[in-house]
């Protein structure tokens, strides 16, 4: 793999979910809803409720908004139920795909993503077919030049893990799924911020594309990413610029 790609893939990636705010509350107010409903309303105690809140506060989401989000989940206002659904398969090059969905009809999601594998180049598979590719966890991405002994001490002691130097220079912090917010803080507080961070499912090994390919894997993202049901995609696909 390419030297620059992971921190350049990452930042590619963040850029395009940047640009993409048209349908960003409408996720997001999905996400505290259905974490509210798994996990209760207390953020203190439902460290996905409280990850949820802080993306919808990094993308000014009025706080009545959020609360009445929460109380959708919590019962205490009527709204719709939604249920979450992962879809999985393989897009251009063989590269491993996963679908997170949060919906309140199977039936049209389902043949949603189906429709968009199929007509984008992809191959939708079977439940399971993919996942044992992908390994669920919290990651932070630091820049290339970041103090890399400091960090380590600092994230093996918030209870990360793992850290990761990549042959660009930028440092990966991997934690908990659930632990993720709380190595967050606790680098935040020691001097470290990330430039990117997030709970993902990360791939185990990755598929690098080249030329044609790169568009075409990024329109199937993309389509995929466009549906109204979908919250994430994940892929094993590397970029190549």
């Amino acid at each position: 793999m390419s030297g620059h790609s992971k921190w350049a893939n990452i930042q590619h990636r963040k850029g395009r979910q940047d640009a993409k705010r048209g349908k960003v509350f409408t996720k997001l107010i999905k996400e505290v809803t259905v974490a509210a409903k798994m996990g209760g309303g207390d953020p203190t105690m439902n460290p996905r409720l409280r990850l949820a809140i802080e993306k919808a506060k990094a993308e000014s989401m009025p706080k009545d908004n959020i609360d009445n989000a929460i109380k959708r989940g919590t019962g205490q206002l009527e709204g719709v139920t939604y249920e979450e659904v992962r879809y999985e398969g393989y897009g251009i090059g063989g590269a491993a795909l996963m679908v997170d969905c949060l919906t309140d009809n199977k039936t049209r999601t389902v043949a949603d993503v189906r429709h968009a594998f199929t007509k984008y180049g992809g191959n939708m598979g079977s439940e399971g077919c993919v996942a044992f590719q992908f390994k669920h966890c919290g990651q932070m991405l630091f820049a290339p030049g970041t103090d890399e002994d400091a960090l380590m001490e600092a994230a093996i002691e918030a209870g990360a893990d793992d850290v990761v130097t990549n042959d660009d220079g930028s440092i990966e912090v991997l934690t908990p799924p659930n632990d993720f917010m709380t190595v967050k803080d606790a680098l935040e507080k020691a001097g470290f911020t990330p430039e990117f961070g997030e709970v993902t499912m990360k791939p185990l090994n990755e598929t690098e594309l080249t030329g044609e390919d790169v568009e075409k894997q990024q329109r199937l993202i993309d389509v995929l990413e466009a549906l109204d049901d979908v919250q994430e995609v994940y892929s094993s696909a590397v970029m190549d610029e």
